[in-house]
């Protein structure tokens, strides 16, 4: 049986970031081919461009109409068959998929884990890493600042409205690899700049997972050792399961980065968690997490946020599981306090808890605008 080719993934939401890291691989490893997705979409239809390049440069650049313009179509309508074409070629042994700008690679690798199964459409490559690259100059303002991805121009359709922390966030908590680029502050440099770039090397500390790899700079970058590796998908899915969400341990805290873990037994209470969210889902923060509410107690719900944006839903059931509240914050200088507060504020008092669920029955349920129906939990 001949070995399996090495595909590694290739996540940012920098284009011209993107496109240094490819010309590296290509450099670095000629025998690799990189496949490059942007998806086109407007009133004339939607599409993916298509672009294949190694070291002698662009091979092929073409426009690929799809009825519905989307990362899941992308994949499945054109990476897979495009890639299944690269691995049957003789002249690479080795293949990059970069995904396009803002794209969040962990559905991405779930298809692509399964396409590389045995019996799959893939079965000639095997999954190696998962790699997000990030401007250090920039990832403080990109992870908690409060700009739209189509206030930047990077979203992935019309009618996408993730905030650009929402998606560098998926990107870096999922990550095997996190490449970080030097910008052009390399050099000498005032106490300010040197101190901006200690915070935001710090930040990056504590929203990767705690079993990534860091690199810093494109130069530092090993490109075999990208190709060598095995991308480990339950370990890769864990990093962003609200489940597991948790401080990174041994995350440096010298410059002012912090992230403030606020656990409880008793639920948020859910006209309070409406009434005050502002003061959680708000603000220069990443945040996320799992909790629970009286009114649906067998629900598991989850908490996502970046920037002042946040999304709150209903994950399923806690099983066997003991319902508990687990919200986790990173952010720089001040907040701490008034998080903590507020969470004490919200949380269910120890009275209100100690008079049990009962008389929650019948009583609105005021999430579920935001957590759907009890019946679909």
């Amino acid at each position: 049986m001949r070995p399996r080719k090495p595909l590694a993934v290739l996540a940012t939401i920098d284009p011209v970031l993107r496109d240094s890291a490819v010309f590296t691989v290509v450099v670095d490893r000629p025998g690799t081919v990189v496949l490059r997705h942007d998806i086109v979409d407007g009133p004339g239809g939607g599409g993916i461009r298509r672009v294949v390049v190694d070291a002698s440069g662009v091979l092929e650049d073409v426009l690929v109409p799809l009825e519905h313009a989307c990362l899941s179509c992308s994949v499945r309508e054109d990476a897979v068959p495009t890639l299944e074409r690269l691995a049957r070629d003789p002249r690479w042994d080795a293949v990059l998929l970069a995904l396009p700008v803002s794209a969040e690679p962990l559905p991405v690798t779930r298809a692509l884990g399964a396409a590389t199964r045995r019996g799959g459409v893939l079965r000639s490559l095997e999954l190696a890493t998962v790699l997000t690259a990030v401007d250090r100059d920039t990832v403080e303002d990109d992870l908690l600042g409060d700009d739209l991805l189509d206030e930047r121009g990077i979203a992935l359709t019309e009618d996408d409205r993730r905030g650009v922390g929402e998606a560098l966030a998926a990107q870096l908590g999922h990550a095997d690899v996190v490449l970080v680029a030097t910008g052009g502050s390399e050099g000498e440099q005032d106490a300010d700049t040197a101190l901006d770039d200690r915070i935001a090397s710090d930040l990056v500390e504590h929203v990767r997972a705690a079993d990534s790899r860091r690199v810093d700079g494109l130069y530092s970058l090993d490109v075999a050792a990208l190709f060598e590796s095995r991308h480990d998908a339950s370990a890769a899915d864990r990093r962003l399961d609200p489940l597991h969400a948790s401080a990174v341990p041994g995350a440096p805290t010298g410059n002012g980065v912090w992230t403030l873990e606020l656990r409880s037994d008793r639920p948020l209470h859910p006209e309070r968690m409406v009434a005050e969210v502002h003061r959680l889902g708000s603000g220069p923060f990443r945040s996320r997490g799992r909790f629970w509410v009286p009114s649906r107690p067998d629900s598991l719900c989850v908490w996502d946020g970046s920037g002042g944006q946040l999304s709150v839903g209903a994950m399923g059931l806690w099983h066997r599981r003991a319902p508990h509240t687990c919200l986790v914050f990173t952010g720089v200088g001040e907040g701490r306090e008034q998080l903590r507060a507020a969470f004490e504020d919200i949380l269910m008092t120890p009275e209100e808890y100690a008079a049990g669920l009962l008389p929650w029955l019948g009583r609105e349920d005021v999430l579920e605008p935001w957590l759907g129906s009890r019946s679909a939990a």
